[in-house]
């Protein structure tokens, strides 16, 4: 982790330094949604439902997940979604279509790891409105957006804004960029049509939807069709990769699997080489989802891969069901 993340789950002598920053930090963006909010400045809504999942604050806290099973709820329920990422950590710069088989360094790793699901059509690109318009004209049948990543992204107008948030870190310290990890204050949640909490306990009030990632089954990253669960590997020596936004989240899950690893937490979004991940005492390497699309051109035959799915509220696909009801009703 970043030597400054580190400061922003508990309060530290760094933040009396920081706080001016902060202060001016947050009276930008709150000038600059509210230009949008007079529209002053230019917003667009797409021809179908938008439904945006984000967060508030900066790193990992599962909105990846929950757009995969959203979209497949959506699915089961006869709709035909469509997900949209800027890509981050990618170099993409227009709209294009990302597949199972696309460079995670081009295209990002989230928006290839919900390619390789083959649930439904996945873009990517830096402009989110040219990149949800073009996606739409190649795919006249989808019928929802789900935007991964694009909560401050107020030039794309929404139907449904879902924030999620991690039920163990929650909001660190709660100070605004760069003292602390929120990208907009807590009084933002107010605004949003639902707040999920990814694990950890959900509190009465504004928190109305939980969350909990599942699975107990890896699979070989150079042949999918081979699996294994813990007791499999229980007497391999076993290292363990992450290299998302709360590594120590995958580690505790490995644990409580029966897996005793050599834990190496890397940067969120970290692009992993063969050298970086050459552990001689090692029989199985235990990546996540997210690692894994980065690692595919060197891996051997010890990678293995968690699969994990978010397990959630059966409400919070009603409630977006009736918000995208009214889509051109008004605008979002």
């Amino acid at each position: 982790m970043h030597w400054l993340q580190r400061h922003w789950y508990r309060v530290t002598p760094l933040h009396f330094f920081l706080l001016p920053a902060s202060w001016l930090f947050g009276a930008l963006a709150a000038i600059r949604r509210a230009l949008y909010r007079q529209h002053i400045l230019a917003s667009f809504k797409l021809p179908v439902p938008t439904v945006m999942v984000g967060n508030i604050n900066v790193g990992g806290t599962g909105k990846t997940p929950l757009t995969l099973v959203l979209a497949a709820q959506l699915i089961a329920r006869r709709k035909h979604p469509l997900i949209i990422s800027r890509g981050y950590g990618g170099n993409a710069l227009q709209a294009q279509v990302v597949t199972a088989d696309s460079d995670a360094q081009h295209c990002g790793d989230e928006p290839v790891l919900m390619a390789r699901r083959g649930l439904c059509p996945v873009w990517v690109g830096r402009d989110r409105v040219r990149t949800a318009r073009t996606a739409l004209q190649a795919h006249p049948e989808c019928d929802v957006v789900l935007c991964d990543d694009g909560l401050q992204h107020y030039r794309l107008q929404r139907d449904v804004e879902i924030v999620v948030i991690d039920g163990v870190r929650r909001m660190g310290n709660g100070f605004l960029l760069p003292a602390g990890p929120l990208r907009e204050p807590v009084s933002r949640l107010k605004n949003v049509d639902a707040v999920v909490v990814n694990g950890g306990q959900s509190s009465a009030r504004k928190i109305k939807f939980g969350m909990e990632l599942t699975g107990d089954i890896f699979y070989n990253l150079l042949d999918p069709a081979r699996t294994a669960t813990a007791r499999d590997l229980q007497d391999s020596r076993c290292h363990a990769i992450a290299g998302i936004g709360n590594p120590q989240r995958y580690f505790d899950a490995l644990q409580a699997l029966g897996l005793h690893c050599i834990t190496h937490p890397f940067p969120d979004h970290h692009s992993y080489t063969a050298a970086e991940l050459a552990f001689a005492d090692c029989d199985a390497l235990l990546l996540t989802e997210k690692d894994a699309v980065k690692c595919t051109a060197f891996a051997d035959a010890r990678y293995w891969v968690l699969r994990v799915d978010a397990q959630i509220d059966a409400a919070l696909i009603e409630l977006i069901l009736r918000k995208i009801a009214t889509h051109g009703c008004k605008a979002a």
